[in-house]
């Protein structure tokens, strides 16, 4: 069977709250219930037609437990006729969920397909799933990995260790994040792919405030100001000595959704043709030191499509830690403009399920306005794991 191509049709995205901000009072199903609703509205197709709902959620307990992406969709007075289903691949969820997407609508399986994500880390804080009654892992799994369960910012301390990452490299990185995403901010860079929410107060009611701008980016840092801030290991600050708050990625609330059809059906339906998924990869590496797996992810990849870093025209490498992005980039060395043009995951947020939906959504748009061909992404993933893709801009 010859494969058909799987296009973006349109994809949108929440502003990101912070943690116990603006979008505290939002419930995670009605939350993604919105992004889905404005994302079917902005389209204008018919619901119906959807075959599926592929969405990513990392804490699945609590108020995103019971398959959050079909509470969504209910919550968003969708068509109770149209399924849906929740993945979980920690951080890049919901970029899996665009892989599986994708490739459904690639081999046939599905005509007219959403991906999606989202993740309240105010109301179900990270790790929620993990504490009280019995522990996620098992005797077996802690005598493969001899007990070395380790907190992430002792990783990222002992990636930047690892790729000879000094506390100033990471600080000066996560400086341009904040000052690229300010100036893509004012410039109104995201404003069509930010759909504009109503906040709702503690006991969820709307207050007729309306937001369309992201929560996380400052204007008022500094190098002096990040070179200021203690280890974000409060409780041992020689575990990470160097991981700060400034070079870590922000805890956050926020949801992203993208449509995603054959070209076939794309054009029957009078949608717009914005990209075509191009390639593919997921690698796992090591499960104690669990964020390294985005540089073999990136050589599979290329090895796999005949690629150069060279070929890409936007590079997004989600800013879990500085040191993540910066060890990428030392193996790659990327052109430093196209590595995170807008910012990333330490200005911008990273509400775990959607930012995978959420990056590729500002990358998709970033082609668009710039004239770029190929954007390619990865992300770092608990447990050892990442996910890479690369789209085409049509």
């Amino acid at each position: 069977m010859e494969l058909r191509d799987a296009v973006i049709c349109e994809a949108v995205r929440t502003p990101v709250g912070k943690r116990n901000g603006m979008l505290r009072g939002w419930h995670p199903a009605d939350l993604l219930g919105y992004v889905l609703e404005r994302l079917v509205d902005r389209s204008g197709v018919d619901p119906e037609r959807v075959d599926d709902v592929i969405g990513g959620n990392v804490t699945q307990c609590a108020e995103q437990g019971c398959n959050v992406t079909r509470n969504g969709w209910v919550s968003g007075g969708l068509p109770w006729t149209v399924p849906a289903t929740t993945v979980d691949r920690q951080c890049g969820s919901s970029q899996q969920a665009m892989h599986f997407a994708a490739q459904g609508v690639m081999c046939g399986s599905y005509d007219l397909v959403i991906a999606c994500g989202v993740e309240s880390m105010t109301r179900v804080p990270m790790s929620m799933n993990a504490w009280g009654g019995e522990s996620p892992f098992g005797p077996g799994f802690l005598d493969a990995i001899d007990g070395r369960l380790k907190v992430q910012f002792e990783v990222a301390q002992e990636i930047a260790r690892r790729w000879d990452i000094t506390r100033e490299e990471m600080d000066a990185f996560a400086l341009a994040s904040h000052e690229r995403a300010v100036a893509a901010s004012d410039a109104g860079a995201f404003e069509r792919e930010i759909v504009p929410i109503e906040l709702r107060d503690d006991e969820q009611k709307p207050t007729g405030e309306w937001v369309a701008r992201d929560e996380g980016p400052r204007t008022d840092t500094s190098a002096e100001r990040l070179a200021s801030l203690p280890s974000a290991v409060d409780w041992d600050p020689e575990l990470a000595p160097d991981i700060t708050a400034g070079n870590s990625s922000q805890m956050s609330d926020g949801a992203a959704a993208m449509l995603i059809a054959s070209r076939e059906t794309a054009a029957e339906l009078g949608l717009p043709v914005r990209a075509r998924f191009s390639h593919f990869a997921v690698a796992a590496e090591d499960a104690v030191w669990m964020l390294t797996a985005p540089n073999p992810c990136t050589r599979k990849l290329l090895a796999r499509s005949h690629m150069k870093v060279g070929d890409f025209d936007a590079i997004e490498v989600n800013e879990a830690f500085a040191s993540v992005a910066l060890a990428w980039a030392r193996e790659f060395a990327p052109e430093p403009e196209r590595l995170n043009p807008r910012g990333g995951a330490i200005a911008l947020g990273h509400p775990l399920g959607a930012s995978g939906v959420k990056l590729m959504t500002t990358m998709l748009h970033y082609l668009e306005d710039t004239g770029g061909r190929f954007g390619f992404q990865v992300m770092c993933e608990g447990g050892g794991q990442a996910n890479a893709t690369v789209i085409e801009r049509l």
